[in-house]
C-alpha cells in the first residue's frame, strides 16, 4: 500500500537530519513514515491505535515519538525552522501573538529540573513581579478611595 504523504519531498528534506537514527533503528526507509504517522495522530485527534498500517504498526510509531519527544527533536526541530524562516527572511512577526493570561504550576508539576541557582533566581523574579503588582493595586485602591472621597466631600457641600 503507498502511503498518501503528509509532507512535501522540501519539507522531508529539511526535517530529516533531526532525527536521530539509533544503533538499532528506525530503518531509514522507514523514517519518513514513521514521523507522517506522527503527523497524522495529532492532525487527526485520534488515538494511537487508530492509525492506519500504512505508517507502521501503532507501537512503533508511538515509542518512536516518544524516544523523539525526549530526545528534544520537535524543539530542536521548531527551532531550526525558526532560524531557516530568518535566514530566507520569511518570518512575518504580524503572525506572533502575545497573551497576558499566565498559568503557574510548581516546576515540579511539569517536570522541569533546574539547577537551585536557577530556581532561586525564578523565585526572586516572581516574587518581585509580585511585589510590583500588589503596589500597583494598591496605588489603584487608594486612587479609588481618595476620587470616592473628593467625589461625597463635594455632594455634601451642595
Amino acid at each position: 500500500m503507498v502511503t498518501r504523504r503528509q509532507l512535501t519531498n522540501a519539507q522531508w528534506k529539511f526535517i530529516e537530519p533531526y532525527l536521530p537514527i539509533g544503533r538499532y533503528g528506525p530503518y531509514p526507509e522507514r523514517l519518513r513514515e514513521q514521523f507522517e504517522g506522527v503527523i497524522w495522530r495529532f492532525r487527526s485527534s485520534a488515538q494511537w491505535r487508530e492509525m492506519p498500517a500504512e505508517f507502521g504498526p501503532w507501537a512503533t510509531v508511538y515509542g518512536r515519538f516518544r524516544v523523539w519527544r525526549d530526545a528534544g527533536v520537535f524543539t530542536a526541530l521548531l527551532e531550526g525552522l525558526i532560524a531557516e524562516g530568518a535566514r530566507v527572511g520569511g518570518t512575518d512577526l504580524s503572525l506572533v501573538s502575545v497573551d497576558s493570561t499566565t498559568v503557574r504550576a510548581h516546576h515540579d508539576a511539569a517536570g522541569m529540573r533546574v539547577s537551585k541557582h536557577l530556581m532561586e533566581a525564578l523565585e526572586e523574579a516572581a516574587q518581585e513581579q509580585e511585589t510590583a503588582r500588589q503596589k500597583g493595586a494598591d496605588r489603584r485602591n487608594r486612587t479609588d478611595r481618595t476620587s470616592a472621597g473628593a467625589s461625597d466631600a463635594g455632594a455634601s457641600s451642595a
